[in-house]
């Protein structure tokens, strides 16, 4: 797994040339009603299990929460699931509102 910073999620999902990731959101959904990146995909952590076959397995993905604390756990569980191209990102939400998206409500 590695980490990406929000400004480099940001140029990644500006940068038309590359593949864009699946964008997995695994906070609670109170947390995701209240802010979230355009486009991600809303799976609660504690249903990832679940929703394994969604997901090809090459396919970037970028596992995101309030801190990056949890999707680092989802992060490392999708890799031991066979999954080659997974991402955390490092800071979460938190540190995407307050370095890339100041307009994003933070709580």
């Amino acid at each position: 797994m590695q980490q990406l910073t929000p400004a480099e999620l940001a140029g990644w999902l500006s940068d038309r040339e590359r593949a864009r990731p699946v964008l997995l959101d695994v906070r609670e959904e109170w947390e995701f009603s209240h802010c979230h990146i355009a486009d991600s995909v809303h799976v609660p952590m504690n249903v990832i299990p679940a929703h394994l076959s969604e997901w090809e397995g090459d396919a970037p993905i970028v596992a995101i929460c309030h801190h990056g604390a949890r999707s680092f756990q989802v992060a490392l569980y999708l890799e031991q699931n066979g999954f080659r191209q997974v991402f955390n990102l490092s800071g979460g939400l938190d540190a995407w509102a307050k370095t890339v998206d100041p307009a994003m409500p933070i709580y």
